[in-house]
């Protein structure tokens, strides 16, 4: 089998297999998925700290060398304030007659706005969630390509290595695009459609490895100022409505389970 097909192949196998074991999320009852949306929330805050910092950065570094770390520096800053812009025209478009405080005057007592602008944060963070993990799926056919590029076996061996980590990211991204009030056919359609990106990224690598291997750190950077702003910005600060302990404790929990299952599937990929 040619090369290319192989790229091909294994890059739509990874994508459509992990937004599918996602999905299954979504054929648990309405009662069962309130329940439990919270604390999918919580691991996808851990997931994408984990990503961002255990994986998408060390990988940056090791591309550019010690010496050039402050270039990676800049461009996760340059991504950070990407992001920033990038929520504020997402906040716009979702900012209705109704929604937003700069659109609505405030009346002493009045609290629903809160609770519309926090409504319209959440949307916003199912699109940055879907621009992040687009471009993150993107990367990942591009590590694969090279991989394949490489030696077959190692091709696989990445290819599935790509997958394990994925699975629980997209369980998390589900989660989040689920919280910011899309349907379940619509989420799922949207993640897969997401996750597939990935064959983007393997062909564009086939044909233009060499230009790709220079800029791939820089895009990795940015992809995890993109994950992590994600989560300080908009999960983190959601999280913090419920102020009980017992639900303090138990975002804690699945926080830290998130950190740890992308720490254990990054290292088993090694």
């Amino acid at each position: 089998m040619p090369l290319l097909a192989w790229i091909i192949l294994f890059t739509a196998l990874g994508g459509a297999l992990s937004a599918i074991a996602a999905s299954v999320f979504l054929l648990t009852p309405n009662s069962a998925r309130v329940r439990v949306l919270p604390h999918l929330v919580s691991f996808a805050t851990g997931a994408l700290l984990g990503a961002a910092l255990l994986g998408l950065l060390p990988h940056a570094i090791e591309g550019v060398g010690i010496g050039q770390i402050h270039n990676i520096g800049l461009a996760l800053l340059v991504g950070l304030l990407i992001f920033f812009v990038l929520e504020k025209l997402v906040l716009w478009r979702h900012c209705h007659a109704e929604v937003c405080e700069g659109h609505v005057p405030v009346h002493p007592g009045h609290h629903g706005h809160d609770h519309d602008h926090g409504k319209a944060r959440d949307a916003a963070s199912a699109s940055l969630i879907l621009i992040g993990d687009g471009f993150h799926n993107v990367l990942d056919g591009v590590l694969i390509a090279a991989a394949f590029m490489t030696d077959i076996h190692l091709g696989i061996v990445t290819a599935i290595a790509v997958m394990t980590h994925e699975i629980p990211q997209e369980v998390g991204d589900l989660a989040i695009l689920l919280h910011g009030g899309m349907s379940r056919l619509k989420a799922f359609t949207l993640n897969t459609l997401t996750s597939v990106t990935s064959v983007i990224g393997g062909i564009a690598a086939y044909f233009f490895l060499g230009e790709s291997r220079e800029v791939l750190p820089y895009a990795l950077a940015i992809a995890a100022s993109s994950f992590l702003y994600i989560a300080v910005a908009d999960l983190i600060p959601g999280l913090h409505r419920r102020v009980d302990p017992g639900s303090g404790a138990k975002q804690f929990v699945c926080i830290v389970l998130g950190v740890a299952v992308i720490y254990v599937s990054h290292s088993l990929a090694h």
